[in-house]
């Protein structure tokens, strides 16, 4: 657990440091020395091997940092959706935590909402209001 709360301080903080303009400066910076250098080495193998090599790790290592990011901000997302589906009157407490549903389970509710959406629009073109709040 220990490293679970160690490892996601370390990702949040890397993510905002990393998501500064002046990281991408100095990331701009870089790749114009490497350009800048390359006559010196003669555009060798090894002069392209150094940045290929330095930026595939860094895009490896990237990917787990914004994967942390993304998943932390996706889950405080659904939670604050679950608190309001919750703390709405009227609003249906079987749609709580609903990425946790089974793809079926998931299509069957999309397909009552979607004739929720049909019926409203039919009404529009008839000239009536689509407000209220229908059963699914």
């Amino acid at each position: 657990m220990r490293n679970a709360v160690w490892y996601s301080r370390f990702a949040k903080a890397a993510a905002h440091f990393c998501g500064r303009p002046r990281v991408f400066s100095l990331a701009v910076g870089v790749i114009l020395v490497w350009v800048v250098t390359g006559p010196l080495f003669g555009f060798s193998d090894t002069w392209q091997l150094v940045i290929n090599t330095g930026t595939t790790i860094i895009t490896f290592l990237m990917v787990f940092l914004i994967q942390n990011t993304q998943n932390r901000d996706t889950e405080a997302i659904q939670i604050k959706l679950d608190e309001l589906i919750r703390a709405t009157q009227g609003a249906h407490n079987a749609l709580l935590d609903l990425e946790e549903l089974e793809e079926e389970n998931l299509d069957a509710f999309k397909v009552k909402y979607q004739a929720l959406a049909a019926a409203a629009r039919s009404e529009l073109t008839l000239g009536n209001k689509d407000t209220g709040s229908p059963e699914p």
